[in-house]
């Protein structure tokens, strides 16, 4: 079975007063109109491949809002190809220059409709067409469980104040450079230091945005059972969704268990979190619409 290639890109759109508008770019070596995308690199994310990928081929740094469908075809030598798409939202004023890439020679902006007469790719068209379909996204979270911070029996001082080691500094870069475009208006993170630890190099990308540390996203304790904890943390959740866009840092005993709770179901196993990765939560006014992995 041939190696699979993988790919990113996203739907970059921005509103207008008729409706919202896609982006999308010619490809000279094709001849075609696609969405903007392109290969992975080696061990990269697929959220920060698209956010590359799509910055490179329109000028704009597009916010994550959600994951959409993935499109997979066979290329002309065999080979399977998978790529993962975002809804992307333009901020406004950001459209700036393309990059000096090869692959694109021109980008345009289209009503929905015309813009899927314009592309190439009926798989493609389809992606479109289940945008056209999809509610007004209303908030996103972003949440993170913290970066990696040793054993913490290897550690002899109050493990609230066990920081984050070397492994899980490069882990906070990566989320810094994966959350930067989503442009949160709040950074929130529970007690323990390697939460907030988690999110400085973020928040250093954002200009030195606060860090509101919250107890409702921290591991239940002495006086606080599981059950209590994930009450508090989708009360705060449901508050947070007001701000539209957050990142809130939480803990590996906490967010498999909240996950399935806003989910409706009771096995959370699907929703287990290595440290130092994530969820991007999508919502409608009160409809989860979608829970995708950084």
């Amino acid at each position: 079975m041939p190696d699979t290639e993988f790919a990113a890109g996203g739907v970059l759109h921005r509103p207008r007063p008729d409706g919202a508008e896609v982006c999308l770019v010619h490809r000279p070596r094709y001849d075609d109109w696609s969405l903007p995308k392109g290969k992975l690199t080696a061990g990269e994310p697929a959220l920060l491949g698209a956010l590359r990928e799509v910055q490179e081929e329109t000028g704009t740094a597009g916010i994550p809002l959600l994951r959409l469908p993935s499109v997979d075809y066979t290329l002309p030598d065999g080979r399977p190809k998978n790529v993962a798409y975002w809804l992307l939202q333009a901020p406004a004023g950001s459209d700036g220059p393309v990059q000096d890439v090869d692959e694109v020679d021109e980008r345009v902006w289209l009503p929905l409709d015309v813009a899927r007469e314009r592309l190439t790719y009926p798989a493609e068209q389809q992606l479109l067409d289940h945008v056209a379909g999809l509610p007004p996204v209303t908030s996103v979270i972003a949440l993170v469980r913290h970066a990696h911070a040793g054993e913490r029996k290897k550690w002899n001082g109050r493990d609230a104040l066990r920081p984050i080691d070397p492994e899980g500094a490069k882990q906070a870069d990566l989320i810094a450079a994966t959350l930067t475009s989503f442009r949160p208006r709040r950074l929130v993170a529970a007690p323990p230091l390697r939460c907030s630890q988690t999110l400085e190099p973020l928040a250093a990308a954002l200009g030195a945005a606060p860090i509101i540390l919250d107890g409702a996203f921290a591991e239940p304790s002495e006086t606080t059972d599981l059950a209590t904890r994930l009450s508090m943390a989708r009360t705060r959740l449901a508050e947070l969704r007001k701000a539209g866009r957050v990142v809130v840092c939480s803990q590996g005993k906490v967010m498999p268990q909240l996950l399935a709770l806003l989910h409706g179901v009771e096995d959370h196993e699907e929703f287990k979190t290595r440290k130092g990765d994530g969820w991007l939560l999508t919502w409608s006014g009160e409809r989860l619409l979608g829970a995708s992995r950084l």
